[in-house]
């Protein structure tokens, strides 16, 4: 069974994952009222995350480690450190994301995680995102690290599903 590889990301309404240094506080500052928005579903099904490095070094500034039970692969082109503490959780590697695709196959892995923009950007264009769960938040940044960038070609999805919470925020699937 070929490898499912899905997004779950939020959004502001111009696009943006995050201000030009990486930061969230727009993020953080919303009123969800205890809703998780199907995360705790999403990340129940998901075996492994792939994600870049300022990804990985923003989650590392989150104090506790969100993701201990999955397992993680940082794709970066140099050597970010791992905390003793991930040692085996977490693997940095440089490689392409078909190779990462085809490593992750091999280790018998049926749903991976992308995360962060530059990830999600070469995972795109390599035509191999199957599935994308994007928030966006009702809040314009103005600039920042945005979630799309130039493609090589089209990219077509169909609509799965849309849902709007009581906050304003609206998913679409």
């Amino acid at each position: 069974m070929p490898v499912k590889i899905s997004v779950f990301i939020a959004a502001s309404l111009d696009g943006f994952i995050a201000r030009e240094k990486g930061e969230i506080d727009w993020l953080t500052s919303i009123d969800d009222g205890g809703e998780d928005y199907g995360y705790m579903e999403f990340i129940s099904s998901v075996d492994y995350l792939v994600m870049g490095r300022h990804t990985y070094e923003k989650a590392l500034s989150f104090g506790a480690w969100p993701y201990s039970l999955k397992k993680v692969i940082v794709l970066s082109t140099g050597t970010p450190t791992v905390p003793l503490e991930l040692s085996g959780k977490v693997e940095v590697l440089n490689r392409s994301p078909r190779e990462v695709v085809n490593l992750l196959s091999e280790r018998g892995s049926q749903h991976v995680y992308l995360d962060g923009g530059k990830t999600i950007q070469l995972f795109l264009n390599e035509g191999l995102v199957e599935e994308m769960t994007i928030t966006t938040i009702p809040i314009l940044i103005g600039k920042g690290i945005p979630l799309f960038g130039p493609l090589l070609h089209d990219v077509k999805f169909h609509l799965i599903e849309s849902k709007y919470f009581m906050n304003g925020l609206v998913q679409n699937k």
